[in-house]
C-alpha cells in the first residue's frame, strides 16, 4: 500500500495515454495533488509542454494541442469545464476526475460537448495529498475548511463531505474494500465511519470489484490525544515541520540571514529527494553525522582539507565551493535546514525545553502520584515561565502542556500571570481552558487496551547523543497512544467495545470475525502529526506482512493544532 505510487500511476496513465504535445488543466485541489507527487522532467517527458488552472480564461487557443483535464468533481470546477468546452481552445479533450463522478455531471458534460471534441472521461482516484508512501492528507487547513459546527461533537457539513470523499478516494486509490471501525468515544469518528459506509452503499460496484481486497479503516480522534502535536520533536521531518513549517512539501527559509536564492524555498519530498527518504525519520544528531559523512567523501576528492566539526563548518564548506553545489545536489540545502534548525535549538532553548515537556508529558496522572508529582513539575515549569530566553511560544506550551497534565492544579492561575507578565496576549491566555475543554471528549477516552487515554500519553523517555561538536541531540521517546492502538490491533486483540465494526462491514462483508487483516488505513479525524507517521512507518517495518497507511484531514504541527482549537472556539463552539 503506497498512496505516492498509487496516484503516480493514475498521473502516467492520464499523461501517458494520449500520444503527442498537450496541456495539462487542473484546478486548485488537483494542482496540489499533481504537485506533491510529479515533477517537470516528469511532466516533460511525457510532453505536457504547458500546465494552468482550468479557470483561468486568458488562456490562448492552440488547437494543436490535447488537452489533459484532470479535477475534482465539484460544482465550480464542473462549470470551468462545461465552459471550456462550449469555446473550446485545444484539438482533443481528456477528461479524468478525482473522484465519484454523478450521473447528472456526466450528462452535463456531455451535453456541452458540443464540438465532438471529448475523447476520454475517467475518474481517477487521487483525491488526497501524498505526503510519504504511508502518510496522505486532504489538504483541508484552516480557515477554508473549520471542521465543527454547533458543537465540538458535530461535524461542519462540508468539512464532513470533503472527509468522506477523500478517504473513500485513498481507499480505492489502494484497492482496498473498507472493514471499518472506529473510536466508540468520538461521536466524529462514529459519524465519519457512518457516512464512509453509506457512500459504499451507493457506489458497491467500485467497493466490490473484483480487483478490490480487505482493509481495516479504523476512525480516530484528535480530540483524544492533543499532546503529541504540542510536543517539540527531533525526528528530521517532524522537526523542520514544528520549527520551520511544511507546507504542500515546500518549506520557506526566504527569511534566513544570508541565505542563497536558490534555497529561499526548498523542496522536501520523499520520492524525488533519495538523502531525504533515508534520513527523514533519523534524529537530529544522526543527520547531522549523515550530511557531515557525506561531505567528507567530498572533501577526500578535493585539495580543500578543512577541518568539519560543526554544522556551521559544514555550511561555510557548502557555500565556499560551489562544485559541491553542484555535486551534492539536495544535500545543500540539508545544510541549509539542518543549520537553521540548529540555530532555533540554540537561541530559543528547545533542549531544556523539551526535557520539561518530556517531564509534564510522561507524569503518572493516577491520583495519589498527581499530588506527589504536582509541586516538582510545576516549579520545573515555572522557571522555565521565568526564563527571558525561552520564547513565549514554548512558554504557553508547556503551560497548556501543564493544564492538559492537571486541569484543576492551583499552579494555573500563577502559570497564567507569568505568561502575561511575558507578554502573552490575552487572546492565548484564553485558549489554555479551551484546549482542556477541547481534550474533553465525550465518554472515557479509551486506548486499546481500556485504559484512559492519559495512561497512554505517559510513555514518554530522553535520550542524549553527541552527533557532532557543538550539538547535543536531545530525542524525546514518546509514544503516540495511536502506536499502541495499531498495535493491539495487528495482534487481533483491539476491544470491540471501545472500537466497534460498523455494521455491514465486518463478516457481512467478506472479513469473517477472528481473521486478522494485516492491510490498514487509521484516518485521524482532526488532523494527525509527523510524530504518529513515523510510528506507523516503524510498525509496517517491524511487523512482517503488516502495512499500515496513516491519513488526517491535514498534519498538524503545533501552531496549526492550536490554530484549529482556537478557530472552533471563535466560531461559538459549546464543548
Amino acid at each position: 500500500m503506497n498512496v505516492v505510487q498509487a496516484a503516480q500511476g493514475y498521473m502516467a496513465k492520464m499523461v501517458g495515454e494520449s500520444a503527442g504535445m498537450k496541456v495539462l488543466l487542473l484546478d486548485p485541489d488537483t494542482t496540489s495533488t499533481v504537485s506533491s507527487v510529479c515533477t517537470q522532467s516528469f511532466l516533460l517527458a511525457k510532453e505536457v509542454y504547458l500546465v494552468d488552472r482550468i479557470g483561468n480564461k486568458n488562456r490562448d487557443k492552440m488547437a494543436h494541442l490535447k488537452c489533459v483535464c484532470f479535477c475534482r468533481p465539484t460544482q465550480e470546477s464542473i462549470a470551468h469545464i462545461i465552459d471550456e468546452l462550449k469555446a473550446p481552445k485545444y484539438g482533443e479533450y481528456y477528461l479524468y476526475f478525482s473522484n465519484v463522478l454523478k450521473k447528472l455531471q456526466v450528462e452535463k458534460l456531455a451535453e456541452a460537448d458540443e464540438h465532438e471534441l471529448v475523447r476520454e472521461v475517467q475518474e481517477c482516484f487521487a483525491d488526497y495529498l501524498a505526503i510519504n508512501s504511508d502518510l496522505f492528507a486532504l489538504d483541508m487547513d484552516l480557515p477554508t475548511w473549520p471542521l465543527y459546527a454547533g458543537t465540538l461533537a458535530d461535524w461542519d457539513a462540508r468539512a464532513l463531505q470533503r472527509t468522506v470523499d477523500g478517504l473513500a478516494s485513498a481507499c480505492l486509490a489502494l484497492k482496498k474494500r473498507p472493514v471499518i471501525r472506529y473510536a466508540a468515544s468520538s461521536p466524529h469518528a462514529k459519524r465519519l465511519a457512518h457516512e464512509l459506509g453509506y457512500l459504499m452503499q451507493q457506489e458497491k460496484p467500485l467497493f466490490e470489484a473484483r480487483t478490490m481486497t480487505p482493509a481495516t479503516v479504523l476512525i480516530v480522534d484528535r480530540r483524544s490525544d492533543p499532546v503529541t502535536p504540542l510536543l517539540n520533536q527531533w525526528t528530521y521531518q517532524a522537526m523542520v515541520h514544528e520549527v520551520l513549517g511544511i507546507h504542500h512539501g515546500l518549506v520557506d527559509l526566504s527569511l534566513v540571514d544570508g541565505i542563497r536564492d536558490d534555497l529561499k524555498t526548498v523542496v522536501l519530498a520523499a520520492h524525488d529527494d533519495q538523502f531525504y527518504a533515508t534520513n527523514m525519520y533519523a534524529n537530529f544528531g544522526d543527520l547531522g553525522v549523515a550530511i557531515k559523512a557525506y561531505l567528507d567523501e567530498y572533501q577526500r576528492r578535493t585539495p580543500n582539507k578543512a577541518a568539519l566539526e560543526s554544522i556551521a563548518d559544514m555550511k561555510k564548506f557548502v557555500d565556499e565551493y560551489p562544485e559541491v553545489r553542484r555535486l551534492a545536489g539536495n544535500v545543500s540545502k540539508h545544510v541549509a535546514l539542518t543549520s537553521e534548525l540548529s540555530r532555533i535549538v540554540d537561541d530559543e532553548r528547545l533542549l531544556d525545553v523539551s526535557e520539561v515537556e518530556q517531564n509534564v508529558a510522561c507524569a503518572d496522572t493516577s491520583a495519589p502520584a498527581l499530588l506527589r508529582s504536582d509541586e516538582a513539575l510545576a516549579e520545573s515549569v515555572a522557571a522555565k515561565l521565568r526564563d527571558p530566553l525561552v520564547s513565549g511560544e514554548s512558554k504557553f506550551k508547556l503551560a497548556v502542556l501543564f493544564a492538559l497534565h492537571n486541569p484543576r492544579s492551583p499552579h494555573l492561575a500563577s502559570f497564567k500571570q507569568l505568561l502575561a507578565d511575558a507578554a502573552v496576549s490575552p487572546m492565548k491566555l484564553d485558549l489554555m481552558d479551551r484546549v482542556v475543554r477541547y481534550a474533553t471528549i465525550a465518554g472515557p477516552a479509551s486506548t486499546a487496551t481500556g485504559t484512559s487515554a492519559t495512561t497512554g500519553l505517559a510513555q514518554f523517555g530522553k535520550t542524549v547523543m553527541r552527533g557532532l561538536k557543538g550539538v547535543e541531540n536531545v530525542y524525546t521517546q514518546h509514544v503516540p497512544p495511536l502506536h499502541s492502538v495499531l498495535e493491539t490491533l495487528v495482534r487481533g486483540k483491539l476491544k470491540e467495545s471501545a472500537y466497534p465494526f460498523l455494521e455491514g462491514t465486518g463478516a457481512s462483508n467478506g472479513f469473517p470475525e477472528g481473521v486478522r487483516v494485516n492491510d490498514v488505513i487509521v484516518f485521524m479525524c482532526g488532523g494527525t502529526t509527523f510524530e504518529e507517521a513515523r510510528f506507523v512507518h516503524q510498525l509496517s517495518a517491524s511487523v512482517p506482512g503488516v502495512r499500515v497507511v496513516l491519513g488526517g484531514n491535514t498534519v498538524h504541527n503545533s501552531q496549526s493544532f492550536l490554530k484549529q482549537i482556537y478557530d472552533a472556539f471563535a466560531q461559538r463552539v459549546a464543548s
